[in-house]
């Protein structure tokens, strides 16, 4: 079937009063696809009295939310792509921006000391929010792309050399594949590749089964942005330090949503982006420990990374300044700092309680759709999903599908391999729908989803 045609979405903003926080509600389990005429309506929805949500509470906070798309209440539900930003982060930008604009570390001047003030005391924050033992663990980078490329080409191309062996999970994300392909094509490593169990996640014992003297460093996600699913990270890092491999921890999907403590994790590497996590895009952070950062060459040469230039050679900084040549994202950095001030005073344990609470919700009544196809594990008393869920429709395109939700129905999810084609094709699949939650969503916006999304089955059926 050939994709909808696209039209540009028109905007209308709704106070934030119009949002109904009285109640949440549940959806029966019977649903009927004929042609616009699904017995899934507003009569089949009633509702729970139960205390007002966390998602409610923060709604306040991001005003974006509170707007018409396409003539219906937006529902934004790709917050693993990008999240929303609360109004304190748009504000420490534009305070920045305002009143204390200047460029950092090397000016004497009021506002070049402001700015590096509170530029530096952002990475404070960074490593406050993970429990890094110093800020100088922390380097800004300009995403977690970045940051992981910084450790490949940094870390990668001084220590790997022909036969050692890198292992990561068929699941991981591009930008923890790609970085290591080239560097193993620039010194001969070999990339090993762990599959999924029968519960459509990574095989934990085959993982084990694979480290080896060999073994120089394992690169794998804490939370996968497909499956939902997440690792034993602290097991991991104890198997690949008995064998003395290095280990990278793709963490963009879990700083967001769950307390993450690298000391406790004991992580060698660990990367995240400021832009799923409230913050602005832009930037994101490296983690790094001081021993591992310390004998690491620069990644990139300019000012800021110097110790002293002489025509025919250069000194480099300490880290973190050796890995932050040039200008770095100021305004960005400190709005970050925002951010993990935000998510500390709501409470990174409530959050993840109710996102653990939300992602049940949203598993179960999707789940109970017709012809829909779930990927990754079901949630039980011992596996926790992560708020998202990947998924095909028997018989429509993925983005078919968003594109009707979105245009019929204001609902933002997101369509198509989600950078993780080899996951797919592992799969069987060259593309999935995917909708996924933060801490600012509801039970409701899960509702609307369902009720969208019969309504689009409906209506694509009704070709056939």
């Amino acid at each position: 079937m050939e994709g909808v045609a696209m039209k540009l979405p028109s905007f209308k903003s709704l106070a934030p009063t119009a949002i109904s926080v009285a109640s949440t509600f549940s959806i029966r389990r019977s649903f009927s696809f004929a042609r616009r005429s699904s017995s899934l309506s507003a009569a089949t929805i009633t509702a729970d009295s139960e205390p007002v949500s966390l998602g409610h509470r923060a709604r306040k906070d991001f005003r974006i939310l509170h707007q018409e798309v396409n003539g219906s209440k937006l529902v934004y539900l790709d917050s693993a792509a990008t999240s929303q930003k609360p109004a304190a982060v748009l504000e420490a930008l534009q305070t920045y921006y305002e009143f204390y604009n200047s460029n950092v570390h090397r000016g004497i001047h009021y506002l070049s000391a402001k700015a590096t003030d509170e530029f530096e005391l952002a990475r404070k924050k960074v490593a406050r929010f993970i429990n890094a033992s110093d800020s100088r663990e922390i380097v800004f980078t300009r995403n977690a792309t970045e940051a992981i490329n910084l450790v490949a080409y940094s870390w990668g191309l001084s220590n790997l050399k022909p036969g050692d062996e890198v292992i990561l999970t068929v699941a991981e994300h591009h930008s923890c594949i790609v970085p290591w392909q080239i560097v193993s094509q620039k010194t001969g490593a070999v990339l090993k590749f762990v599959t999924l169990n029968e519960d459509e996640t990574p095989d934990i014992d085959m993982l084990r089964e694979m480290i080896s003297e060999k073994t120089k460093l394992v690169a794998v996600h804490h939370v996968s942005n497909v499956l939902a699913s997440s690792l034993p990270i602290e097991e991991i890092v104890v198997w690949a330090h008995e064998v003395g491999a290095k280990v990278l921890v793709d963490a963009c999907q879990s700083v967001p949503h769950m307390v993450v403590d690298v000391q406790k994790l004991n992580a060698d590497f660990l990367v995240a982006s400021s832009h799923k996590m409230c913050g602005p895009t832009g930037i994101g952070f490296l983690y790094g420990k001081s021993d591992l950062l310390l004998a690491m060459p620069p990644f990139l040469g300019g000012g800021e990374m110097i110790s002293d230039v002489f025509l025919d050679h250069s000194t480099y900084a300490e880290p973190p300044s050796r890995f932050e040549a040039g200008t770095p994202a100021i305004g960005e950095a400190i709005a970050l700092g925002a951010a993990c001030d935000y998510l500390s005073d709501i409470g990174m344990p409530k959050i993840h309680e109710y996102e653990v609470e939300l992602a049940k919700y949203l598993y179960e009544t999707l789940a109970s759709v017709p012809d829909v196809r779930i990927y990754g594990p079901r949630p039980s008393e011992s596996v926790q999903r992560a708020a998202l869920c990947s998924f095909n429709v028997e018989g429509l395109h993925p983005t078919d599908l968003a594109t009707f939700l979105d245009q019929q129905h204001g609902v933002a999810i997101r369509s198509g391999h989600h950078c993780a084609q080899p996951l797919h094709r592992y799969l069987g699949v060259n593309a999935s729908a995917r909708a996924s939650l933060y801490f600012y969503n509801t039970k409701e916006d899960v509702d609307s989803f369902i009720v969208a999304l019969a309504d689009t089955v409906s209506f694509f059926n009704s070709f056939k």
